[in-house]
């Protein structure tokens, strides 16, 4: 015999699929979980999420909007600074999805790497010049 799927009572309904869907893609991209990753303990400045991904500036800024417009992530402007954070996900059953891919990335090397590079950044000026292994 089966067990029920949700523990939530009455099980949410997804009305739309296209929803889920746009939640799926938006976690099928290695890029875009890496900052979910990130974004997932508190609200973090673009500079710092391209510092802690250590990939270029418009790249963080592209999968963000890509966050952004799927509803995962929402961003605050303080002055010329852009800052994003993790968006409420009012479907149970969606949020749950996300919860369990931020889950799984807490096993993952790569994001642990991510997160000591994130702790460096958040240490340094905002404007420091970054210096990678061979250059100056």
């Amino acid at each position: 015999m089966s067990s029920p799927c949700c523990t939530i009572k009455p099980a949410p309904n997804i009305k739309n699929l296209e929803a889920l869907t746009d939640v799926y893609a938006a976690l099928a991209d290695p890029t875009r979980l890496r900052i979910l990753s990130l974004l997932s303990e508190d609200e973090i400045c673009v500079c710092h999420i391209h510092a802690g991904l250590d990939v270029p500036q418009p790249t963080a800024s592209r999968h963000l909007a890509y966050l952004r417009k799927s509803g995962l992530v929402e961003a605050r402007r303080d002055g010329s600074w852009m800052h994003y954070r993790l968006a409420p996900i009012a479907n149970p059953a969606i949020a749950a999805v996300v919860r369990a891919a931020l889950h799984a990335l807490t096993h993952t090397a790569i994001t642990a790497r991510d997160e000591r590079r994130l702790h460096v950044a958040l240490k340094a000026p905002i404007d420091a010049p970054r210096v990678t292994a061979g250059k100056s």
